[in-house]
């Protein structure tokens, strides 16, 4: 990152921590927890609860479509892994209470993710993000990722359920597709040297694995297929499934989780926030598969958080990482 881009990038985040007023944080960093009312067999509510994303206080456009402010020269923008998580979240809350109101607000956001799927310039359909972001290479805009496809394929094949509105499921298959095409050819699948299948939340060379962006696409591989039993689907799942079995170690730096692979002098390790959510998304993804190295290393990053020593230094850790890196 050069200077001019890592001085813009300070100010952006400092301004989004340090300030009371409403920032994309203030979307994102909620409590990760599991939704005790998810079914991991048939479709229903979604595995997180989303609750605290449903009292998002805006801004909002005029169709009711969350923007996020970034702050800086990115400023107010869409971003369709909010926007389905916004969907996901108020789909939930109509499951729980019957407020058509909440299926409404849904159904937008859907809607939202079929009018802005987009052709890449390698010809697959994906949701782009149009602002450029700062991470270990520049994420140079129209860029797209596989948390914002498994994201959007969770939302729409709920709301298929609830609507059969043919468009919903076409949508999702068109989003699928994105998921079995490599890096190299337009699409978000990154194989390595073990023929381990990574999904991406971030395209770039060589490639980073950021961890919670692959297991919510995961999450919206198991959703399509539930629906539509489509065995292709199962046999990315469990490829997927198989690569984090062999793989989840290299997470682990003995007292933290890592957020990603980036190949950095110095490990990034995961916020606070995104540890919690790493333990969450491994408890649900043991409900789904029942493989018990899932929970083991929930336990076992349930245990790094509540030692106070522990979560100190991984603080510290992650400031200095972020001072000097992204």
């Amino acid at each position: 990152m050069s200077i001019k881009l890592r001085i813009n990038y300070l100010q952006r985040i400092f301004s989004a921590y340090l300030s009371h007023n409403n920032s994309q944080l203030t979307f994102w960093h909620g409590i990760p927890e599991t939704n005790k009312n998810a079914t991991i067999d048939k479709i229903g509510q979604y595995y997180m609860p989303f609750s605290y994303k449903t009292n998002y206080p805006g801004p909002f456009d005029k169709n009711g479509i969350p923007l996020l402010d970034y702050r800086g020269k990115i400023g107010k923008q869409y971003n369709p892994i909010a926007i389905a998580q916004y969907g996901l979240g108020h789909y939930n809350l109509y499951k729980q209470t019957k407020n058509r109101q909440n299926l409404d607000i849904s159904i937008k956001q859907a809607d939202w993710l079929i009018s802005n799927l987009e052709t890449n310039k390698y010809g697959v359909k994906t949701w782009m993000h149009h602002f450029d972001w700062e991470y270990r290479d520049t994420l140079k805009s129209p860029w797209y990722s596989a948390l914002a496809q498994g994201n959007g394929i969770s939302l729409l094949t709920r709301i298929y359920i609830e609507t059969k509105g043919e468009k919903y499921l076409k949508t999702a298959q068109q989003a699928l597709k994105s998921l079995y095409i490599s890096v190299e050819n337009g699409g978000v699948l990154s194989t390595d040297e073990n023929n381990d299948h990574w999904l991406e939340e971030t395209i770039v060379d060589p490639p980073t694995h950021i961890l919670n962006g692959f297991l919510w696409t995961i999450f919206g591989i198991w959703d399509y297929y539930l629906l539509t039993e489509d065995q292709e689907a199962k046999t990315l799942f469990d490829k997927c499934i198989k690569t984090l079995k062999d793989n989840l170690q290299k997470f682990d730096v003995g007292f933290w989780s890592l957020y990603e692979q980036s190949g950095t002098k110095m490990k990034m390790l995961a916020s606070l926030f995104y540890h919690s959510l790493h333990i969450v998304q491994l408890k649900i993804l043991y409900k789904i598969t029942n493989e018990s190295v899932f929970e083991e290393y929930a336990k076992k990053w349930e245990k790094y958080k509540k030692n106070w020593f522990y979560k100190k230094i991984a603080l510290v850790y992650k400031i200095i990482f972020k001072l000097f890196y992204y």
